[in-house]
């Protein structure tokens, strides 16, 4: 059976939005539209600051979606993703994270192309973030086109939506000044111009919008009237027009948004179809919240950044993270990095057993564009968490020596994952288990059945298999009458491990060692 066969009733999202954009393309192609026209996919960013998690979110998800949409069309398509950048924006106000406070301060309004680099690499300040968003973008291998506001507009790219939007001026003030405050619409423009004088953007009302000269007139900041053309970059569009005039300008065919959007969507579309073009299929995400339950803020420094993310996990088990369950509210901090590890070894291990059509619900398929690497882990990250733990391990090589045990044939050669979760889990262990860590005393019936266990394990010369040594393990806690049984194991946990949970502690001892567990539990047992 053909992948777009499999594709047209696969049950994952990015199936689900595939064929509802394929919907719209061929509904469009009746209307007129030519087949060999590409489908445009888009996202946006705000250059004010650095690329954060909202931003790898957008675009894996995006990314996700554009392969979901070739797989379903087996190639019927070209398809291009244009990453955005609002460089053309005024600065409102000079971030705090900046160097060079004082340099930036004389600049505020103007536009973020037209303001000196702090950083000194760059020949501006909108240009050192742009770099740094593609060096970002590139860095997880993202397949996209980069776009800049201020040479769309500056270029022409943008000019024949811009005299478009002199002509309907009256129809996009019907859109927008409904949706403003009474002090608002009276000085409300959808042209920003940028002052012949000061070269900084202004929120001006327009004294006069010819549309035949393709030119606005409004009152400079040195006190007279100006008179700009609308093309050229010589005037910018508020965010909300400036949405709806870049889908009709760049033909974008899907776009995604945070739930924050989501009121203002339909303005975006009501301005691109005043412009005479279609908006874009589009899908609204929901945010991501910290601990707390709040929304995270770039501003308040809540959450999870991506760089903190991937400082103790791979970036695969960060797409998995976006792409489970996009509308829903998620939880994004430190504490979920171990679960969506071991979720994505889970999901990459089952990936070659699977039936064509479950691949394609296999969160792995559109991780990796439906190319998942054939090699995972063969020990979790939870395991590998508690070894560190268990063995006081502060580098790779102990580590390893215990696998080894297991697995002789092993190498970080052939296990390439494997090794790079092995340096995650000693970062991780170290700045958040190691810090909580709480062990307790064992109680009268927990101490017999622990001392049990070691005498076992002492007496055990069977292989090093884990379920042998699991099975072992359960009997232990059935004889001494644990029930439920996940309180015994709650107990071996806390008193010997210093936590509340863990993987299987069957597995634990085949790749700590039998007689080395049993030490450990008697060592638990004699701490006071």
């Amino acid at each position: 059976m053909s992948i777009s066969t499999l594709a047209a009733s696969a049950k994952a999202w990015p199936f689900e939005q595939a064929r509802e954009l394929k919907a719209r393309i061929e509904k469009l192609e009746k209307a007129g539209r030519a087949k060999d026209q590409p489908v445009v996919f888009e996202t946006g960013y705000g250059p004010s600051g650095l690329p954060h998690i909202g931003t790898f979110g957008e675009v894996v998800r995006t990314t996700m979606v554009r392969r979901a949409f070739e797989a379903l069309t087996e190639g019927q398509y070209k398809t291009r993703l244009f990453c955005v950048s609002d460089d053309m924006d005024g600065m409102r106000k000079v971030p705090d994270n900046l160097p060079n406070q004082d340099m930036l301060a004389p600049y505020l309004q103007k536009p973020l192309t037209a303001i000196p680099d702090p950083f000194g690499t760059h020949e501006s300040y909108g240009a050192h973030m742009n770099a740094r968003l593609q060096a970002f973008l590139d860095s997880f291998g993202f397949e996209y086109e980069f776009r800049s506001a201020t040479q769309l507009y500056k270029s022409g790219a943008f000019d024949a939506m811009l005299l478009r939007a002199a002509e309907k001026y009256d129809d996009i003030m019907k859109v927008m000044l409904p949706t403003l405050g009474p002090e608002r619409r009276e000085t409300y423009s959808p042209f920003l111009p940028i002052s012949p004088t000061t070269g900084r953007v202004l929120y001006v009302p327009m004294k006069a919008v010819d549309a035949k000269a393709g030119t606005v007139t409004f009152e400079d900041e040195d006190g007279g009237d100006a008179t700009l053309p609308v093309t050229g970059g010589h005037v910018k569009l508020q965010w909300k027009p400036d949405f709806g005039m870049r889908w009709a300008a760049l033909g974008v065919d899907f776009e995604m948004f945070g739930k924050d959007h989501m009121a203002n969507a339909p303005v975006y579309s009501k301005i691109c179809r005043i412009l005479g073009a279609e908006p874009p299929h589009q899908f609204v995400y929901e945010l991501f919240l910290d601990e707390k339950g709040e929304k995270i803020s770039k501003s308040k420094g809540n959450g999870i950044s991506v760089e903190q993310w991937l400082a103790y996990a791979p970036a695969e088990s960060l797409s998995l993270y976006q792409w489970q369950k996009p509308k829903t509210a998620k939880k994004l901090y430190f504490d979920v990095i171990p679960k969506a590890v071991d979720e994505y070894l889970t999901f990459l291990d089952k990936y070659p057993a699977e039936a064509d059509a479950a691949q394609l619900e296999n969160p792995v398929w559109h991780i990796h564009g439906g190319k998942p690497p054939s090699v995972g882990s063969p020990v979790s990250f939870a395991m590998l968490l508690n070894l560190v733990s268990a063995a006081n391990a502060s580098n790779k090589d102990v580590l390893w020596g215990f696998i080894r045990r297991q697995a002789p044939d092993a190498t970080p050669e052939k296990y390439p994952l494997l090794d790079r979760l092995v340096g995650y889990a000693l970062a991780y262990y170290a700045d958040f288990v190691k810090p909580s860590k709480t062990y307790r005393a064992p109680t009268d019936k927990e101490r017999a059945a622990l001392e049990d266990l070691a005498a076992r394990l002492d007496a055990y010369d069977g292989a090093l298999d884990g379920e042998t040594l699991q099975t072992m393990v359960f009997a232990v806690g059935t004889e001494h009458a644990f029930e439920p049984l996940r309180d015994w194991f709650k107990a071996i946990y806390e008193v010997c491990l210093g936590q509340s949970q863990g993987p299987r502690f069957g597995g634990f001892i085949a790749l700590y060692g039998v007689k080395e567990t049993a030490k450990l539990i008697r060592e638990s047992l004699a701490r006071t």
